[in-house]
C-alpha cells in the first residue's frame, strides 16, 4: 500500500517552476532519501506532502490530500525541518510538557531516553543550548510520537558526525519498525546509505532517477581502470566516467559483472556505486547537457 503518491504534482512561484510534473510512489514501511541540488525542489514536494503549500495535480498521503485535510494528516505524521524553531525562553522541561500536552501519541519516557543520552539538562532554557543540543532535543520530541510517516529535511544540520551517527543508528534501532514510513533530504548522503531502502534523485522540479538500494547495488557497477585498460572499459558504454589519481573511474548500468570481472581482473577494482557517486553521474551529467545548450 502506498503511503505517498503523486501524479502530475506541479507548484510555480510566478515563473518559477518548482514542481514540474512529479510523479511518485513511497511504499509503507520504506525509507526513502530524497535527494537533490539546491534549488532541485525537494522542500517544496515536503511541503506540498505536509500540507504546507497548494498544488495542482494529485497527492495523496496515508490516503488523505494533505492541503484539504491536514487537520486529520498531522496526527499521523511528523517533521523535522532544517531549523529547529523551538520558544527559546522555554526549558526542556517545559517543552517535554507541552508536547505531552497537545499531542496524544507523544510518549514522554522514550523522550526522556533519547535526552538520557545526551548532555542537556531539564532545566536548561533553549537559549542557553547550543544550535546541536538544540536540534537534539527537537529530534528527541518528535521521534517519541507514534507517527506512522516521518518527514526530515536536513535533520541533523548542525551537529557534529559522532551525534549524527547516534541519530541514524536511533532512528534505525529506536523508531524505524517496518510500519513507520520515512522521508529524508540531506546533503550528507554517505552518513544514510546504510539507512535508505530506495533514493530518489530530484532536479529542477523532476523526479530524474527512482530505485530501491536492491535494484541500485545489483543494477549499476564501477570499476576503476588503468590507462591501457580504458578503451576496452569504454567499449562497453559506461553512463559516466570520472578521474581519481591517475586512473579512470568509469559507472556502468546494467552490464554483466562477469565480463567486467574478466577483463579487469583485481576484484578490488569493481564494486558498487555510493549514491553520491551514482548522483554525480545522474545529476552531473544533466548540468553538463544543460550548459553546452546555453552555449
Amino acid at each position: 500500500m502506498a503511503c505517498i503518491e503523486a501524479r502530475g504534482l506541479r507548484k510555480a512561484f510566478g515563473t518559477t517552476i518548482a514542481l514540474d510534473g512529479v510523479n511518485l510512489r513511497v511504499e509503507e514501511g520504506r525509507i526513502l532519501g530524497l535527494i537533490g541540488p539546491n534549488g532541485a525542489g525537494k522542500t517544496t514536494a515536503l511541503n506540498a506532502i505536509l500540507g504546507l503549500t497548494p498544488y495542482q495535480g494529485e497527492l495523496n498521503v496515508l490516503g488523505r490530500d494533505p492541503w484539504t485535510a491536514r487537520d486529520q494528516l498531522m496526527r499521523d505524521v511528523c517533521f523535522i525541518a532544517d531549523v529547529a524553531v523551538l520558544p527559546r525562553w522555554m526549558r526542556v522541561s517545559q517543552a517535554l510538557d507541552y508536547v505531552a500536552g497537545v499531542h496524544p501519541r507523544f510518549d514522554r519516557a522514550k523522550a526522556e531516553g533519547f535526552l538520557a543520552k545526551t548532555t542537556i539538562r531539564r532545566a536548561s532554557k533553549v537559549r542557553e543550548l547550543s544550535k546541536g543540543m538544540v536540534t537534539q532535543l527537537h529530534l528527541a520530541l518528535v521521534m517519541a510520537i507514534d507517527a506512522k510517516l516521518l518527514v526530515l529535511d536536513e535533520p541533523t544540520l548542525g551537529l557534529d558526525i559522532l551525534y549524527r551517527k547516534q541519530f541514524y543508528d536511533s532512528l534505525l534501532n529506536d523508531y524505524f519498525d517496518r510500519s513507520r514510513t520515512i522521508v529524508v533530504t540531506t546533503h550528507q548522503v554517505e552518513e544514510i546509505q546504510h539507512v535508505l531502502t530506495d533514493v530518489m534523485f530530484i532536479n529542477r522540479g523532476r523526479i530524474v532517477f527512482d530505485c530501491s538500494m536492491e535494484e541500485l547495488e545489483s543494477r549499476y557497477l564501477e570499476v576503476m581502470v588503468h590507462p591501457e585498460q580504458v578503451a576496452a572499459a569504454r567499449a562497453l558504454k559506461p553512463m559516466h566516467e570520472r578521474q581519481m589519481l591517475g586512473r579512470s573511474i568509469l559507472l556502468f548500468d546494467r552490464v554483466d559483472r562477469q565480463q567486467l570481472a574478466g577483463l579487469f581482473a583485481d576484484p578490488g577494482d569493481l564494486r558498487t556505486p555510493s549514491i553520491a557517486d551514482l548522483f554525480v553521474a545522474v545529476i552531473g551529467d544533466q548540468v553538463g547537457q544543460a550548459q553546452g545548450a546555453v552555449r
